[in-house]
């Protein structure tokens, strides 16, 4: 294998630039917006200028609050470019969280679209800070955001006191070529230059603080264990924000020179369009995108056969649903990938030739110089092959440590640089894992551990059921008990005595889900994961009554 790239972001992109500058970089079907390598690099490198013309320095926080845009997109690179740190914000967040973040990040400027479906991000921000109605663009004095300075909107209605996108390219034209250049060369590959913000679904957002050479050797070992190359094209309907999109997606495909296609906002049909249209090789997605693909009633009606290679990661993947994408999309080459954004992110990552059963019960091997190890929970003591524990991992991927939070880094990072997951695990003597829950997931009953995963393994395999999540309510005489959310499949009908019914026998009693409840749709984080934590809440409000 070869050696780990030492390269910053922006170095990464002008290679491409160089090495294939006719090669398309980026697809936006819906726009008819074709950029090839060169292009790209040119534009991320005047969006790079006018960000130093407004007078950012390298290592200083600007936060990205929007969706899928091409904006976002040049922004990635521009500041991979010039040095600022990229804080990427999550769609979903509300007045509350947003203040959280800017504040916790010390960000100076945040580039945000006007609204999205009914959220008008910019009445928020004119919430948080109203001083910004009657300030001057570049020169906000917030008294709740002391450091934010610059307010950057997309689109092209103008709002006070903030810039436009195109005021920024504009203010790129007075910046040398010499003064990136010089800003470029400052820069250094071990130098901070992501920010994420971890779910939170304990306490409080972390903010995880990435470096070039975290997210481009994750993004290139990506593309090695998916075999993608120059030739390839990626559908990202995936959200930049996460990991998922701007690492598995965006710098995976950078890394290679391949061709980013994103989905400005995930619908099944669009992707479906988008792979049909643009004749897509690879595609991404959390499990819940690709059964609603797989489910999309004209979903036979689109071409999909250039489809190979693409990701399947975020939550557990059900084995059905997996085989479906294989036989029915043609994606006879997807992998598996786990990980967490404190590992920039990927971990371990199935191969394109693995036979079937490993991608489809385990989440693959270490990617290439990656450390793994199971290990008895709350030491580090490793287990044996086959036995579960918790999975920790060490190598050039774990985080630089959470923003103004060395407590929480030095729990989370031992001293001997092993990043402790909070994930349960099994390692087979090949070096393939099986993720088998979350610590805080497992369920105790009666003494009994029971994992979650196990129980939702088995209920998919009912033909009447389309999804479901596992989770342990209290009890008062067992202290927990184990509750089943069921998703139906359409046109589907069930009792719960029913899915009990099909539980006796081929599981263990114990096992079997004392409560099932029916729904539509599991509460989501933007990026497509299930929130288990708001399921339970709701779980134990629902047992009460």
């Amino acid at each position: 294998m070869s050696a780990l790239l030492n390269v910053t972001i922006g170095e990464l992109l002008e290679e491409k630039a160089k090495l294939q500058p006719d090669n398309k970089a980026v697809i936006y079907s819906d726009w008819d917006l074709r950029w090839s390598y060169r292009e790209f690099n040119d534009i991320c490198r005047l969006a790079a200028k006018g960000l130093m013309k407004l007078g950012i320095d390298k290592g200083e926080q600007l936060a990205a609050w929007s969706t899928n845009t091409p904006e976002w997109l040049i922004t990635q690179f521009a500041t991979g470019k010039m040095g600022a740190v990229l804080v990427t914000v999550n769609t979903n967040y509300r007045t509350a969280e947003l203040e959280y973040l800017l504040q916790q990040s010390d960000s100076t400027t945040i580039i945000l679209m006007d609204a999205w479906k009914e959220s008008s991000y910019i009445d928020m921000l004119y919430e948080i800070a109203p001083e910004l109605r009657t300030s001057e663009p570049g020169k906000l004095e917030s008294s709740r955001l002391p450091y934010l300075k610059n307010v950057i909107v997309l689109g092209d209605k103008r709002y006070p006191g903030t810039y436009s996108w195109a005021d920024i390219m504009k203010l790129g034209q007075s910046v040398s070529d010499e003064e990136l250049n010089q800003r470029m060369d400052s820069l250094e590959p071990d130098d901070v230059i992501n920010m994420q913000y971890t779910s939170g679904t304990t306490g409080f957002p972390k903010g995880v603080m990435l470096t070039h050479n975290n997210i481009v050797n994750n993004g290139f070992n990506i593309a090695s264990c998916m075999k993608l190359t120059a030739q390839d094209r990626l559908c990202i309907p995936v959200p930049f924000f996460h990991c998922f999109g701007c690492v598995l997606g965006t710098m995976a495909c950078v890394s290679v020179g391949a061709t980013m296609v994103p989905v400005q906002e995930f619908s099944p049909k669009r992707v479906l369009q988008t792979v049909q249209d643009e004749k897509c090789t690879g595609l991404h997605g959390v499990p819940t995108m690709f059964i609603a693909e797989l489910n999309d009633p004209d979903f036979e009606k689109y071409d999909l056969s250039t489809l190979r290679t693409g990701i399947m990661a975020g939550s557990n993947c059900p084995i059905e649903v997996m085989k479906a994408v294989i036989e029915k999309m043609g994606a006879t080459e997807i992998t598996i990938a786990y990980g967490q954004t404190e590992a920039s992110p990927v971990i371990t990552q199935t191969r394109t030739d693995d036979p079937i059963d490993l991608r489809v019960e385990t989440v693959g091997k270490a990617l290439p110089k990656v450390e793994v190890k199971v290990v008895q929970p709350g030491t580090s003591k490793e287990v044996p092959f086959g036995n579960q524990g918790e999975l920790c991992t060490r190598g050039y991927h774990v985080m630089k440590g959470y923003y103004k939070n060395q407590s929480a880094t030095n729990e989370a990072i031992d001293a001997e640089g092993w990043l402790h997951t909070g994930d349960l695990a099994v390692m087979g003597e090949n070096g393939y894992c099986k993720i088998t829950g979350r610590l805080k997931d497992m369920i105790i009953r009666g003494g009994e551990n029971i994992y979650p995963r196990e129980i939702e393994e088995f209920l998919y395999s009912n033909p009447k059921i389309l999804d479901v999540q596992v989770i342990g309510v209290p009890d008062e005489v067992y202290g927990e008990e184990v509750m089943a959310w069921i998703i139906l499949k359409e046109g589907e009908e069930a009792t719960a005595e029913e899915i009990r019914e099909f539980c006796i026998g081929k599981i263990s009693r114990h096992k079997i889900p004392r409560y099932i409840e029916f729904t539509d749709a599991y509460p989501m984080t933007a990026s497509g994961k299930i929130q288990k934590y708001l399921l339970k809440e709701k779980a134990i409000e629902a047992v009460k009554n």
